[in-house]
């Protein structure tokens, strides 16, 4: 997919997480959340500006998903820190899933491709595709970012009308 296709795939992703957030915080906080994720969809695809790094290898695998949501999860446990232990833990737990889930949805939308992805390389060579529309192909990635603006702010109005 293109850069359209994964910002709507991160939100789709980030819908449900946004409608807690919402819920839970604001729709200020969920509303930054979503641009946070939407502009985090491209981060795997940064292996293409690497020298040496093959495309859709090590930067397109649950490692490096895990690997960015332990980053996140160290900064939110640090910004957490301020409000003692749970604070911590549940910055820390929020950040680490933000980090994780926005790579693993850019893996999900390279997966609708014929090209797939190897998402446990190199441990495992298993190749996972839906082969349902080329990665250029401006209507699905259109239709995907489409799918995501309005699952995400649907989720967001939702969240917000539930009463605290």
């Amino acid at each position: 997919m293109h850069r359209n296709g994964h910002i709507g795939a991160s939100l789709v992703v980030y819908a449900p997480f946004g409608f807690l957030v919402t819920a839970l915080a604001s729709i200020e906080v969920g509303v930054v959340g979503a641009v946070g994720v939407g502009s985090m969809a491209m981060v795997p695809d940064l292996d293409m500006r690497v020298p040496f790094v093959k495309h859709r290898g090590i930067t397109h695998t649950v490692w490096f998903a895990l690997l960015v949501g332990v980053g996140f999860g160290a900064v939110g446990l640090a910004v957490g820190s301020q409000r003692g232990l749970v604070g911590a833990l549940l910055f820390g737990g929020t950040a680490f899933l933000f980090g994780a889930l926005t790579i693993v949805s850019h893996l999900l939308a390279d997966a609708l491709t014929p090209m797939g992805i190897r998402p446990y390389a190199p441990v495992r060579d298993d190749k996972y595709t839906l082969d349902l529309f080329t990665a250029a192909n401006p209507l699905a990635n259109y239709a995907l970012l489409g799918l995501g603006s309005v699952v995400a702010a649907v989720a967001l109005v939702a969240g917000e009308a539930v009463p605290v």
